[in-house]
């Protein structure tokens, strides 16, 4: 259940993040890239529930959760397109592999202008923190 493992590291990153700046942090932005393919209720109600019982400079943050679709670019013709419009030719098995490791992509999906399996994800790929919002705080103030 790799959610949890990214869930406990967003919540980590905007922690160390809140300590560094001297802030309380009131929301945090995570930026979902689609080609990651988590189970995106799971992961929003373990990030929810990890952040309930953190540290209180965290505790009351609002979770603010963005999806980006995943866009390929062929480094032979120089055809985009979207990872949603690879989906319908692949199995269940082969998005399984992709959702594990994602540059098996490479392996299963071709430029649908050329065939060239030579494409670069340039959007969509991977989970990271957007921004976090916070204000000033101070050791046992509310």
């Amino acid at each position: 259940m790799h959610e949890l493992a990214l869930a406990e590291g967003i919540v980590a990153t905007a922690l160390k993040e809140a300590e560094r700046a001297g802030l309380k942090v009131t929301e945090i932005c995570v930026r979902m890239g689609e080609l990651q393919q988590i189970d995106e209720e799971l992961f929003k109600s373990v990030l929810r529930d990890i952040i309930k019982v953190e540290d209180e400079r965290v505790r009351e943050a609002e979770v603010v959760f963005l999806k980006e679709e995943a866009v390929l670019r062929c480094r032979v013709c120089g055809h985009e397109w979207t990872f949603g419009e690879s989906m319908g030719n692949l199995s269940e098995e082969d998005v399984e592999l992709i959702h594990f490791v994602p540059e098996m992509a490479h392996i299963y999906i071709g430029c649908p202008e050329c065939g060239s399996p030579d494409f670069e994800i340039t959007k969509g790929r991977g989970i990271w923190i957007e921004y976090i919002k916070g204000e000033r705080w101070t050791p046992g103030s509310p």
